[in-house]
């Protein structure tokens, strides 16, 4: 188990949904390790499913049928929806969850026959969010705050919708927790103390203050951005427009950035382009209707689009395909393609143990093995004492002497040991001295991201390990 869960700062709500799942494969003996790849991922694209046909009802709502289609085709062509959503990160469903959960609240949108709002459904999904990813609570903050002003009845609000559902999804993941944890763990307090009182991310890198607003964002939006602004400008809706500027705002604080701390509100952004759309194919055809109400969207069937509009939508898929197809075939694969050759080699007998000579993480590891196999990868626990180097550092600081130290401490030998080619041409001499050979090479990268250029991924064993 990696550093987090020593700290008390994961919750075992999210990992829960997955270790049912395995239960549910081993029970019906479905558990090999290709199933065991796939499943959790075919998991996670049926939750996003759901986020799809909330975005679709969600923009229904707010904006009629054309901006929902439009909005549903901006989500389904960006590259970065495509890349992302379906892994297995607490950012994906906290994602899943937030459209959801906006669609329910009667500040966001009015209320009709079709598209009824419910605020105690958004309480409870907004509960689960902040229960599963504890920075959630971020959107959330701003929703209940907008509400609370909206709203005519406000302590009703506050003590008999907000106080108990809190209480009771917050009791829940605390019971659970202290189940699995075997002692009471407040996780939500554990994350905000290390993340946001101590700082305790930046240890993991730290980018500017304007990343989020001049690249991080801009990249996942990538060619639709200039549609999302036309959007956001021509919509007029100024509370989903500030909830993604509060978001960027308040993670633009902190010093640690990633693109997924800000993928809740990248649908909401492909919303505001389908907006855009839907308001180009009608000033593109005879009607004279604007897009701003429901009521008042006309549905554009068998309407010739104009040029401009042909051009946009033609450009967005030209830029965003090969983009999501490069990134997600292509881009970084060797970690996982070395550890499907692992788990083909254990199955066969062949894996006796193995240790990853790479920063840590670098691997799917035991999800993708599925073997009782001893392994090892490099440690990367922050340090509480400032300046002092984990593992995965004092590695790449001097691949040769840290590998030496630890083969000092082999009472035998790794079968195998995974490094990335960078570090490979600095420990020739150590594999030979220790009887390795090169067994496979697997493509990795065409260029750096944020160190050395990992171009491979190298498997070595060693040469005694099987007769």
């Amino acid at each position: 188990m990696t550093w987090e869960w020593k700290r008390g700062i994961r919750s075992y709500l999210h990992p829960m949904l997955f270790a049912f799942l395995y239960k549910l494969l081993q029970v019906t003996g479905l558990d090999t390790p290709y199933i065991m790849i796939k499943a959790p991922r075919l998991m996670q694209s049926i939750f996003s499913a759901i986020g799809d046909l909330y975005l679709y009802k969600l923009s229904d709502a707010l904006y009629g049928g054309n901006v929902a289609t439009w909005s549903l085709f901006c989500q389904m062509a960006n590259w970065f929806i495509f890349f992302c959503l379906n892994r297995t990160f607490s950012n994906c469903l906290e994602t899943v969850l937030t459209i959801m959960g906006l669609y329910y609240w009667p500040c966001i949108r009015d209320s009709s026959i079709d598209y009824p709002v419910n605020r105690k459904w958004g309480l409870v999904i907004a509960a689960l969010a902040c229960a599963i990813r504890p920075t959630s609570a971020v959107i959330w903050l701003y929703v209940g705050m907008l509400e609370l002003f909206l709203t005519p009845n406000k302590v009703k609000f506050i003590i008999l919708e907000v106080i108990p559902i809190g209480s009771l999804v917050l009791g829940f993941t605390c019971l659970l927790d202290r189940l699995m944890y075997g002692s009471w763990v407040i996780v939500p307090l554990n994350f905000l103390k290390f993340n946001f009182l101590s700082s305790g991310g930046d240890y993991y890198g730290t980018h500017p203050w304007h990343w989020y607003f001049t690249q991080g964002f801009l990249v996942m939006l990538f060619t639709f951005t200039p549609f999302s602004i036309a959007g956001i400008i021509k919509s007029k809706n100024q509370k989903l427009s500030a909830l993604i500027l509060w978001v960027l705002a308040i993670y633009s604080i902190l010093g640690h950035k990633e693109f997924r701390f800000v993928l809740p509100v990248l649908p909401i952004a492909l919303i505001f382009s389908g907006y855009a759309f839907a308001q180009m194919e009608v000033s593109g055809s005879s009607s004279s209707s604007s897009v701003t109400k429901k009521k008042q969207v006309p549905r554009q069937n068998h309407t010739k689009w104009s040029p401009k509009l042909r051009l946009s939508v033609y450009f967005l898929l030209a830029t965003n395909i090969p983009m999501a197809l490069y990134m997600s075939l292509f881009h970084q694969r060797g970690t996982e393609d070395a550890m499907n050759y692992l788990s083909d080699e254990a199955y066969k007998g062949r894996v006796k143990s193995i240790l990853f000579l790479m920063p840590c993480h670098s691997t799917p590891y035991y999800s993708t093995l599925h073997r009782n196999i001893p392994m090892q990868f490099l440690d990367c626990t922050p340090s509480a004492e400032k300046g002092e180097l984990d593992e995965s550092d004092q590695f790449l600081v001097n691949p040769l002497g840290f590998a030496s130290e630890l083969a000092r401490n082999w009472s035998e030998p790794p079968s195998h040991i995974v490094l990335f080619a960078s570090e490979e041409t600095k420990l020739r001499d150590f594999m030979i001295q220790h009887s390795f050979k090169e067994v496979r090479r697997f493509f990795h990268a065409h260029f750096k991201v944020d160190r050395d250029l990992q171009s491979s991924v190298v498997v070595y064993v060693v040469n005694h390990a099987f007769p």
